[in-house]
């Protein structure tokens, strides 16, 4: 029995080691006192030196850019001078002066047109005569507005063919759309009337028809301007008029 305690409870601990294992737990404390006592002092010369930052006498040192460690300062200048600049809008391609002689030309059909204004991709003013059309018609209680786009591309696209095989110039697809647009205003005045009174009568197929031929004379007289097309103003209304046509059609019925 006192053999197998003793085999029990033999182990290979000495003292030797313990003292050892209580001299390094001794070291690790000390190291880490010293290492919160580094802290702490570190932590009250921080304190220090931003309490004296507050003083009112402490001036921040002022540096060159050549004594910078950062380099020279980046300074933001110009390359033109931004009172030479266009204005935003007509940048962008909307000239409200240009409209307005535009729209002028239009409302007077025997006053001669600027060929290089009208020359111009300008789609504002017809975008804005369109809708015009479309919301008095609405209006009167007709809503075409699909008829409407879809004819004004069709004709749009075989005005612009006919007009480059007649002309030796051509011309693009955003000169044609922004003539006719903008010859479709006499047609927005047709359609006010038709808010107050029918145009299902004589009188308004009189109205209809004069109407037509000032869309059309204007449009003709402002394509032989622009492409220079002398004495062939007759044969380019005749197509104006055809599209025109199918303008006044949905005004009146």
């Amino acid at each position: 029995m006192e053999q197998f305690e003793c085999d029990f409870y033999q182990t290979d601990y000495s003292f030797e080691d313990g003292a050892q294992g209580l001299s390094k737990t001794g070291a690790s404390s000390q190291y880490d006192e010293n290492n919160y006592r580094m802290t702490k002092q570190e932590y009250l010369q921080s304190g220090m030196m931003s309490s004296s930052f507050d003083q009112p006498g402490y001036e921040e040192p002022s540096y060159s850019a050549s004594e910078s460690p950062y380099g020279p300062p980046y300074i933001f200048q110009p390359s033109g001078n931004f009172e030479d600049e266009p204005p935003l809008l007509e940048e962008l391609g909307i000239n409200f002066n240009h409209i307005w002689q535009k729209t002028l030309t239009v409302l007077n059909p025997w006053k001669p047109a600027d060929g290089s204004i009208m020359n111009e991709t300008d789609l504002t003013g017809p975008l804005m005569f369109c809708f015009a059309l479309g919301s008095t018609l609405l209006l009167a209680g007709k809503i075409h507005f699909g008829y409407m786009y879809t004819m004004s591309i069709f004709g749009c696209l075989g005005i612009h063919a006919l007009l480059n095989l007649m002309s030796f110039t051509g011309v693009s697809h955003g000169c044609v759309a922004s003539v006719l647009g903008y010859c479709l205003l006499p047609m927005v005045i047709l359609s006010c009337f038709a808010i107050i009174f029918s145009l299902q009568g004589i009188a308004g197929t009189i109205l209809a028809a004069a109407i037509i031929v000032w869309c059309s004379f204007s449009a003709s007289k402002i394509f032989i301007s622009t492409l220079a097309m002398e004495g062939q103003q007759l044969l380019v209304a005749y197509p104006c008029a055809l599209f025109y046509g199918l303008f006044a059609l949905l005004t009146v019925f």
